[in-house]
């Protein structure tokens, strides 16, 4: 279940809580009647944008993917129902994208090249049907009737808010235009600060105009949330974006980091909001039950025959290489070792858990269980015929020969940032722990950039096909 995590200090935050745990950046939101769905950024991961479907903003399902093979890192995605029809607006490779479908759950035509520049962009209609598309920097473009082209030039209408200089940020960076439409305002809610780096980096700011096309007023209750303390739980609060529910009661969500694990990425926060009268919004501490809603179990016995929406390829989209057998996944290998081989990922939803697998590698392959954040950055136990190794960063920490046995299981536990990893050559009636503990604290964007986090991963590698069974997540 997920917990309501404790009201820190920062009157910013209160009544803040923890919407989606794990890796979750860049939230997008809409309601769409009594139905509410939600996507995020999947940069290399694929297949991409993951719709998440709720009714009632505490419990929410996997739906779909939107996007299964990618043209590059795929970032900050804007989620948009218009005129009936549902767009999903995002950057890659430099350029600005759309897809399109009928039904949330697809299927998704697209995607289409928009050939504007910029990065996070924000949808809205106006009034009179103009429909318009904001990017990163403050630029601005109108879009064709149909949401699917650009009509005119780029133009830039907004400076962002300048917020004091002797404040710890990683850049001003101007990005994530988030745009409401309301009495007759628009209102650009931005982020600013850097979504990484120091804790008090990223922010939420809005603005507010009669025009898409400005001028702007900044909002005096700027910034909207922001991380003040690095006592704070949640570290680099930003890219936020407001909406209201059926019952008329407005939130915003956004992201941040949890307090010393940045591994995990930036998870989904939400937080009521109020609109004052003279027409802004700002943070409220209204009374509203608890967010616990269920988190959706990432364990699998492969008996679907598809790939699961707990499941992603590494910059790679190969459902040709996956194979199911009966209560199994077989997997063909490729590359040699853990830098290059064949991954397939999960998000990691704690601070504190333990993942196992059935592993049977192929023929002169190799395969494993491995914290993967990217190539240069992993840990894991992996196995090629009776040889078990652990691994780290790429290279081999130390090798282990295995007794003759019939089943071969795994077993990585994850304690606040050290893995420890283990083998059991008995149906897992018992465990050899090969290491009590490699830190892993260290895996993540401050350090190797790429804005992703460390994720529980099968590794194949090899010419051959390796076996998989019994993927068993918990938290512990």
């Amino acid at each position: 279940m997920l917990a309501l995590f404790h009201v820190v200090t920062a009157m910013a935050v209160v009544g803040e809580s923890l919407l989606l745990p794990g890796d979750y950046p860049d939230p997008s939101i809409i309601r769409d009647g009594d139905d509410y769905y939600m996507t995020h950024s999947p940069f290399c991961y694929m297949p991409g944008f993951l719709i998440w479907h709720s009714t009632d903003l505490r419990h929410w399902e996997p739906l779909c993917r939107a996007l299964p093979e990618t043209n590059g890192d795929l970032w900050a995605p804007d989620l948009v129902k218009c005129n009936g029809r549902y767009y999903i607006y995002y950057p890659a490779g430099g350029s600005n994208y759309v897809l399109h479908a009928d039904s949330i759950t697809g299927p998704w035509q697209g995607p289409i090249d928009l050939h504007i520049g910029g990065i996070d962009p924000g949808h809205i209609q106006a009034a009179d049907g103009t429909r318009y598309l904001y990017t990163s920097g403050g630029n601005v473009v109108q879009l064709a009737a149909d949401g699917l082209s650009t009509v005119g030039e780029v133009r830039h209408v907004y400076d962002g808010w300048q917020y004091p200089q002797d404040w710890a940020t990683e850049c001003f960076c101007l990005e994530a235009p988030k745009l409401t439409y309301r009495d007759g305002w628009f209102y650009l809610t931005s982020a600013q600060g850097g979504t990484a780096g120091p804790a008090t980096s990223h922010m939420v700011v809005t603005a507010r105009s009669r025009s898409p096309w400005g001028p702007w007023e900044n909002s005096p209750y700027n910034p909207i949330v922001h991380t003040t303390d690095s006592g704070d739980t949640w570290w680099s609060r930003g890219h936020g974006t407001i909406f209201d529910d059926t019952a008329g009661q407005w939130w915003m969500v956004y992201h941040a980091y949890r307090k010393d694990y940045h591994t995990m990425g930036r998870q989904t926060l939400i937080v009521p909001i109020e609109w004052t009268p003279d027409g802004w919004f700002r943070v409220t501490d209204r009374s509203c039950e608890p967010f616990t809603a269920q988190r959706p179990d990432p364990s699998d016995n492969f008996k679907s025959g598809h790939l699961g929406w707990q499941w992603m390829f590494w910059k790679e989209y190969a459902p040709q290489a996956l194979h199911w057998g009966k209560a199994a996944l077989d997997i063909d290998g490729k590359g040699s070792d853990s830098t290059d081989g064949r991954l397939l990922l999960v998000n990691v939803p704690d601070t504190c858990y333990e993942v196992t697998v059935d592993v049977m590698p192929g023929s002169g392959a190799t395969a494993g269980l491995v914290l993967y954040y990217n190539e240069k950055a992993h840990a894991g136990i992996t196995m090629s015929g009776r040889d078990v190794a652990i691994v780290f960063n790429g290279a081999t920490v130390s090798r282990h020969r295995l007794p003759r046995y019939r089943r071969c299981a795994l077993r990585i536990s994850g304690e606040r940032g050290r893995a420890l990893m283990a083998v059991s050559t008995d149906n897992r009636k018992t465990w050899q722990v090969i290491t009590d503990g490699l830190d892993v604290s260290s895996l993540h964007h401050n350090r190797y950039g790429q804005f992703i986090s460390l994720r529980v991963a099968l590794l194949a590698t090899g010419a051959a096909r390796s076996r998989f069974a019994r993927f068993g997540y918990r938290a512990l």
